[in-house]
């Protein structure tokens, strides 16, 4: 694991509603959002902030793991839809506010480095498919969550709807959009949704725990793997592609590090 320097975030930064806030520490990035007083609702620059900061972070290779969190009391409130209101003049610009949206989503989902969403509240409408696209959701134990497309009558995009069903299952995916009720967070974590439920003092440590194992591992075992997995939880598996990927493996650097520390009864070195 590479160690660097911090980067602070800017100055204000979670003081002052912002577009999402950036710092690095070590092998760890975190992206924050950051409009508090509307409980983190991100609007059209959220997104366009999001996808740089995407690039940022996939252009350092010292980057081997990523949290994204909220500042305040609760994660997300999901996507403006005023925003989407006022650009909604006409058929096609309605399907570009929608359809940004989905772009960054899918844009995290698909990142190489594993992602962490530390949950620190609630999180509501599209912001839980954000969640829902990371590799890891942590939550406290008070964090609630709804997805009220229904109560909108919207009809909620496809890939969206396609990760509910092959992370939570049918039956749990019509339950949330069809009936647009909210849950609690033992029922999140009973569904599913999260990977680890906590008291809100016991947060950071676990994310930090969780974040330490991934940032230690292989990364490009890693990224090679979470590639595999989801392309089988879309159907659409590259075989080919996912085995060169492990024949690569059989003869990189990474199993030499990893095999040479087994035998040395010591960590690896990626």
């Amino acid at each position: 694991m590479m160690h660097r320097p911090a980067h602070a975030a800017a100055p204000g930064a979670g003081e002052h509603a912002s577009t999402p806030v950036l710092t690095i520490e070590g092998a760890r990035a975190t992206i924050r959002l950051n409009r508090p007083k509307h409980l983190n609702r991100l609007q059209p620059e959220d997104l366009e902030a999001l996808m740089q900061l995407f690039d940022r972070i996939v252009s350092d290779d010292g980057i081997r793991v990523l949290v994204l969190t909220g500042t305040g009391r609760a994660f997300s409130a999901g996507y403006d839809l005023n925003s989407v209101a006022e650009r909604a003049t006409s058929a096609n610009e309605q399907q570009s506010a929608g359809s940004a949206f989905e772009v960054v989503v899918n844009r995290l989902e698909d990142l190489a480095v594993p992602t962490i969403c530390r949950l620190n509240g609630g999180v509501y409408g599209g912001a839980t498919d954000l969640a829902l696209a990371c590799d890891f959701r942590i939550g406290v134990d008070t964090a609630e969550m709804f997805m009220p497309a229904a109560r909108l009558g919207l009809h909620y995009y496809k890939s969206g709807i396609r990760r509910y069903v092959s992370r939570l299952g049918i039956d749990n995916a019509k339950k949330l959009f069809l009936t647009a009720q909210k849950i609690d967070a033992p029922e999140m974590l009973r569904i599913g949704y999260l990977t680890a439920m906590v008291p809100p003092e016991a947060l950071d440590e676990e994310v930090d725990r969780l974040a330490v194992i991934l940032a230690c591992n292989a990364p490009v075992a890693m990224a090679g793997m979470k590639r595999t997995i989801n392309e089988i939880a879309r159907g659409k598996l590259d075989e080919a592609a996912a085995d060169q990927r492990a024949r690569d493996s059989m003869r990189g650097a990474e199993i030499r590090e990893g095999v040479k520390a087994f035998n040395e009864k010591r960590p690896p070195k990626f």
